[in-house]
């Protein structure tokens, strides 16, 4: 009987918590279990996102070259119904590159645009000095340089040199695109195949090469 009674005891207490707490810890259960599902159901929609974009990014690379027509409809295809994906970027890009060779710059500058709207920070630099190249290409200095504003990561900061100092050595303003030239150098590896041009570009200004540093002993 003393267990049962004990038995008696426990229910009378769950009922009087149940009565007190329970509707709330319901709601609090629910919201966690709505919360867990929510984030399950993301997971695999971004997977889901991912192998779609893939599949056409795909179709997309396989037209490079042949089809400037089919590269576009691609990258529309790819931008509007799967934007957030990395996928989304890289099509934009190369939709710009395969404009660019079709002398379609208004397409080109369009998709590089987009990249710097909606890209991560390396495509956005990467879009950033591409765009620039078409700017500088039509003589839209100004624009070419405005393009090339605002910060990007580090790793970009010697090509965005390099870019100004062939805008600004187009506009025949020489001692700032020697400066622009040396802030590239300065950024770049002396192992980097593009320093060797970039070196030719400041001689071509009037300017000189910096001796190269010596080994480590």
């Amino acid at each position: 009987m003393a267990f049962d009674h004990q038995e008696e005891e426990q229910l009378a207490s769950l009922k009087a918590w149940w009565a007190r707490y329970g509707n709330a810890a319901t709601w609090v259960l629910v919201a966690g279990l709505a919360a867990y599902s929510g984030w399950a159901g993301w997971q695999y929609y971004q997977r889901t996102q991912a192998v779609e974009a893939s599949a056409l990014y795909d179709e997309l690379q396989s037209s490079v070259g042949k089809d400037n027509a089919k590269v576009q409809r691609a990258a529309g295809d790819i931008e509007s119904r799967y934007g957030r994906t990395l996928y989304a970027q890289m099509a934009a890009l190369t939709a710009a590159k395969s404009a660019f060779e079709a002398n379609d710059l208004k397409t080109a500058k369009a998709k590089l645009q987009w990249v710097i709207e909606h890209g991560n920070d390396e495509y956005q630099a990467v879009a950033k000095i591409r765009l620039a190249g078409v700017l500088l290409d039509e003589k839209a200095y100004d624009a070419a340089l405005k393009a090339l504003d605002g910060k990007v990561p580090e790793k970009f900061t010697a090509a965005v040199s390099d870019r100004k100092g062939d805008v600004l050595a187009a506009q025949n303003k020489l001692a700032e695109a020697r400066a622009a030239y040396q802030a590239a150098l300065a950024g770049t590896d002396e192992k980097n195949p593009a320093r060797q041009l970039i070196e030719l570009k400041l001689e071509a200004v009037g300017g000189t090469v910096p001796e190269p540093k010596p080994a480590a002993a």
